[in-house]
Parts: C-alpha cells; sequence; structure tokens
C-alpha cells in the first residue's frame, strides 16, 4: 500500500515541512482500523504505538509524531483526486480478477459533513461483490450530481468482463453505452427520470400480470423465498427477452430485455408489496436475480458498515477536503479489514487491534507494506 501513496503531492511549502505526507497518510490508515475515527484519537493511538511504526513499517518519523491539528490540516489540502486515484490503484493490486464478477455503484451522504454554507458530502462508491471490497470512490460535485460521479467512477474501473449493477440514479444512454463498450454487462434500476421507457416498462409488466403472465412465450420467471428472525420475503422475477415493439430499445446500448421484481415482505403480520422495473443486457433470468439481488451488496455490506462499524454518518469532519479524505481512509480501512479471515464481525476486529499488538500483526503489515 505504502507505495501507491507515495506519489501524492504534498501541498505545503518544502522549508516548513517536518512531518512527511506518506507517514501521516499510514498513520491514519492503521488508526481508522484499530477503531479510531477522530483525529485527537487518532494522534493519541499514533503517539502509543511510535515505536511499533518505527520497527515494524520502517517509518523514520524523523520528529516524532504531529498534533491532531496537523494531522487535520494536512487532510484538508491533500488532493481529495489524487487519494481518490492512489487508492484506486492499491485495490487493482489485491483485486482478485473474477470472471463476471458483480460490481454495484451507489451513492451514500455523510449526513454530518454539511453545515450551514455546506451541502452534505455525497460519495459514489464501487462494490465489488464477490472480493467483498470498495473499488473505488468519487465525490459528488455540489454543482453537478450523482450522474456526474458515476460516469467518473466507470472510467477509473476495470469493466471488461463484469457485471454492472446501478439503481435508478444511473439510467442514462451514455452510461449504458460506456459500460457496453467496455465490454461489460448491465442491470440498471428504472424510474421516472426515464419518464416515457418507464411508462412503457411499467405498462407491459401490468398487462402481463393481469394475463397472469400468459400473454407471450418469451417471458422468463424465477422466485426466491428467504427466511429468518420472523422476516419472509418472497421476490419474484420477471424478464422479457422480446422487446423488439419497445420504442426506446434501440436507443439504448445493448439493450437485450427489460426485468421486473415483485418484492412481498411479511413481518410481524404485516405484510409489505414493492414493485420495481429494470433494463439489461442479460437474457438469462436466473443471473438477472442474482444481479439484483447482488446490488443490496452495497448497502449491506459497505454503507451500513460505514455508518454503523465507523460511524461516518456521524463523523463531523467537513472543511475543504477532509471530509472526503478521511471517507476515502474508511473505505482503505474496511478493506483491509475484511480482506483478513478471522471470523469475526468489523467492530470486535478494529477493538482487538487496538489492544492485540499480534493481531494487529496480522491484519495491518501485509496490507500497508
Amino acid at each position: 500500500m505504502k507505495k501507491h501513496f507515495e506519489t501524492l503531492t504534498d501541498p505545503r511549502q518544502p522549508w516548513k515541512v517536518h512531518y512527511k505526507l506518506d507517514e501521516i497518510v499510514i498513520m491514519t490508515i492503521c488508526a481508522v482500523i484499530s477503531g479510531y475515527d477522530y483525529w485527537e484519537d487518532i494522534v493519541d493511538f499514533c503517539r502509543v504505538r511510535e515505536r511499533w511504526f518505527r520497527e515494524k513499517l520502517a517509518l523514520e518519523l524523523k520528529n516524532g509524531i504531529a498534533s491532531h491539528d496537523t494531522f487535520q490540516r494536512i487532510f484538508q489540502r491533500v488532493s481529495s483526486q489524487e487519494m481518490e486515484r492512489s487508492f484506486i490503484s492499491w485495490v487493482k493490486s489485491i483485486e482478485n480478477k473474477t470472471e463476471g464478477e458483480i460490481k454495484s455503484i451507489d451513492g451514500k451522504l455523510a449526513r454530518a459533513s454539511r453545515d450551514a454554507k455546506t451541502k452534505a458530502l455525497l460519495l459514489v462508491s464501487a462494490w465489488a461483490n464477490a472480493n467483498k471490497l470498495v473499488l473505488g470512490q468519487v465525490k459528488a460535485d455540489e454543482k453537478s450530481n450523482e450522474l456526474t460521479a458515476i460516469r467518473t467512477l466507470l472510467d477509473l474501473l476495470e469493466l471488461k468482463g463484469c457485471l454492472i449493477t446501478i439503481d435508478a440514479a444511473g439510467c442514462h444512454k451514455d452510461i449504458v453505452k460506456k459500460i457496453t463498450e467496455a465490454d461489460a454487462h448491465f442491470v440498471i434500476g428504472l424510474k421516472g427520470n426515464q419518464n416515457t421507457l418507464y411508462k412503457n416498462v411499467k405498462l407491459y409488466f401490468e398487462e402481463q400480470a393481469k394475463a397472469d403472465f400468459s400473454l407471450t412465450d418469451t417471458l422468463k420467471k424465477t422466485k426466491t423465498v428467504d427466511r429468518g428472525h420472523g422476516r419472509t420475503e418472497i421476490r419474484e422475477y420477471c424478464l422479457e427477452t422480446d422487446i423488439d415493439r419497445l420504442p426506446q430499445k434501440s436507443q439504448w446500448s445493448g439493450l437485450n430485455a427489460i426485468g421486473m421484481v415483485k418484492s412481498t415482505v411479511i413481518e410481524k403480520g404485516v405484510l409489505r408489496e414493492e414493485t420495481r422495473y429494470f433494463i439489461t443486457s442479460l437474457t438469462d433470468i436466473e443471473l438477472f436475480a442474482k444481479a439484483v439481488r447482488a446490488h443490496w451488496g452495497i448497502e449491506n455490506s459497505l454503507h451500513w458498515c460505514l455508518d454503523v462499524t465507523f460511524g461516518e454518518d456521524n463523523n463531523r469532519t467537513r472543511k475543504d477536503n477532509s471530509a472526503e479524505n478521511l471517507a476515502i481512509i474508511r473505505r482503505i480501512a474496511l478493506n483491509v479489514l475484511k480482506k483478513h479471515p478471522a471470523k469475526m464481525s468489523l467492530a470486535r476486529k478494529r477493538r482487538k487491534c487496538s489492544y492485540d499488538a499480534k493481531f494487529m500483526d496480522d491484519i495491518v503489515i501485509e496490507a500497508v507494506l
């Protein structure tokens, strides 16, 4: 990992530099892995582990450990775009290339990063479901939107041979074209932002439902049932590949089918239903169903972990680039912790790193060096 962050541009005046930038970044990563999420705590951890940093990670630490104000100021000024590129470069070096990998893209607000003058930071991340890795992160600029960040992230990722899933925010012709031109497949949610296409697809499946899905012999169906903790969820999947009569078909690169998923949840005697619609390059109903289910991986395995385990929604770091850069550090820490084979929760791994030196060695040294 160290070599991927050595190329970061130091924004400070050279004659004022007392603490090396790459050492500050590496120490912060180690502290966040070990359960420390705020600058004061990060620096306290680093001071306690100063000898460990010198001996195990070969950090020079010529002037010791900087103050928490110095850590904070550095992360405010370091280019978040360079941090993103270094992060993605490191992930590519550890990612196991998996044929047909399902890569899910979704946005998440860092809610506490907003104030009276600044909107909450919106981060668009990519998640590899088989590798269980955050592949990359791009900030949605205040003056643009999530769609622009999705385009940028797709340009940074390796897409060939993968299956890309995105919710309706990414349902746009140039997004689909970018995916298909990279020789990848897609499953993308469909809502009112593509109003005419959405209405046509919705009307088609509603008419099929009225006829008990017997209007054509090209419609494919499958169903899954999940039970646990007093909750039952039934998902009914439909995929129609005969879409030549769909007026918009020729406008969407690689569009081979339209899909519908009806979810029925029974919990504590209460029944809830939801129907969602999709466009896709897939023609296999089982693979379509797998992709739709897999997209929840970015919610459960990434967004939920960032909020519950790393407290991202409560972290009030917000000045300049600090919120985005610290968010990248959290995603690095999550990747490192998930790759370690110990059968325990991420929260427990973080706690164990903080008091068990050998366990921390096992998790951190190989990943960082």
